[in-house]
């Protein structure tokens, strides 16, 4: 009976177990993060290759 009392009232791995859940809940955030920005960089990107691409053929015109 006292080693089961001793093993309850042991939080050694209590901060570790702590940290890794936080560290664990921080990479799935960043990872949303990261996919949702995936698409707006593409966008972003398409938008401005057109725009390029439109003035190069305006310039060539001229």
């Amino acid at each position: 009976m006292t080693i089961l009392k001793q093993f309850l009232k042991d939080d050694q791995g209590q901060d570790l177990i702590e940290y890794t859940l936080l560290l664990a809940f921080v990479a799935l955030a960043s990872a949303a993060l990261f996919i949702n920005a995936g698409g707006s960089i593409a966008g972003i990107w398409n938008i401005t290759n057109s725009r390029l691409n439109a003035a190069a053929i305006s310039a060539a015109g001229q």
